[in-house]
C-alpha cells in the first residue's frame, strides 16, 4: 500500500458519507484520526479495524452503503462473496464441541480446497483475533477471520462455511450459543471489509435459518447464491 494515511474526503469515499458528516464526527472524537498541520488524517490499518469493530452496530440502510462503498474502493462491486465458496469447502456436520476446536476444524476444511499452504499460521491468527474479541454475532453466528489480511497463507481469497449439531458457546454478544460458522481468509484489506459487509446483509434471520435446515452442501451453497443475488438486487 503507498500510503498509510488517508484525507478526510477519502475516508468519507470509502464510507460512503458526506465529508461535511466525517469532518463533524472526527471534530467529536468519534473516528478513528488525527490532525496533521490541521487537516484530518485517518491510518488505513485504525481505519480498517474501527470499520470492522463498527459493522455490528449498523443499521441495514447503512450496511447496504457500505457495501457499496468499500466494494467500490476495493474494486470488488462485482465480484460475489459466493464465488469464494465452494462446495468441498462447506461442512454441514462439523466435529467440534469448543471454540478451540471450531478454529482448528474450520482450518482443517481451508485445507479441502488445496489452497491454503500454512494451515499452522492460519489457525494461530484465528486464535489472535479471538484473543481481541469474539466474532460471534447474534443469533447463533460467528464469522471467523485473521485480524490482518493473510495473501501469503491462500492461493486465492476463500470462505468456508460450518455448522455444528449442538450450538456451543462462542461469546456471541447476545449470550446465546452459536451453531454457524463462516470463515473468511482475505488478500487485501478493503476487500476482506467488503466481503465481511456483504456477508452481514445476506445472513438475515430467514437464511440463517434455512442454513440451519438444509441437507447437503450443494443446497447451502444454492441457498447463498440467490439470497446474494437478492442483495445485489436490493442495490439497483
Amino acid at each position: 500500500m503507498p500510503y498509510q494515511t488517508m484525507s478526510l474526503d477519502e475516508f468519507a469515499r470509502l464510507l460512503g458519507m458526506d465529508p461535511r458528516q466525517v469532518q463533524r464526527e472526527a471534530d467529536h472524537g468519534a473516528l478513528p484520526g488525527r490532525k496533521v498541520g490541521g487537516k484530518w488524517r485517518f491510518n488505513r490499518i485504525q481505519v480498517h479495524d474501527w470499520i470492522e469493530q463498527h459493522l455490528l452496530a449498523v443499521d441495514a440502510r447503512r450496511l447496504h452503503d457500505l457495501d457499496h462503498s468499500i466494494g467500490k474502493a476495493a474494486q470488488a462491486s462485482r465480484t460475489s462473496v459466493t464465488d469464494l465458496i465452494g462446495v468441498e469447502a462447506i461442512e454441514l456436520d462439523l466435529r467440534a464441541a469448543t471454540k478451540a476446536s471450531v478454529l482448528r476444524e474450520l482450518v482443517k476444511l481451508a485445507e479441502r480446497t488445496e489452497l491454503l499452504y500454512d494451515r499452522q499460521e492460519l489457525l494461530e491468527a484465528l486464535l489472535e483475533r479471538e484473543g481481541l474479541g469474539s466474532t460471534a454475532l447474534p443469533y447463533g453466528l460467528a464469522i471467523p477471520h485473521p485480524q490482518r489480511p493473510m495473501p501469503y497463507t491462500t492461493a486465492e481469497p476463500l470462505i468456508c462455511l460450518a455448522r455444528v449439531a449442538n450450538p456451543i458457546a462462542f461469546n456471541a454478544p447476545d449470550g446465546a450459543l452459536t451453531s454457524l460458522f463462516f470463515l473468511i481468509c482475505s488478500h487485501e484489506s478493503h476487500a476482506h471489509l467488503h466481503t465481511l459487509a456483504r456477508l452481514m446483509r445476506m445472513l438475515n434471520t430467514d437464511t440463517i435459518d434455512r442454513l440451519r435446515e438444509v441437507d447437503d452442501s450443494a443446497e447451502a451453497l444454492q441457498l447463498l447464491i440467490e439470497r446474494e443475488q437478492a442483495v445485489c438486487d436490493a442495490r439497483r
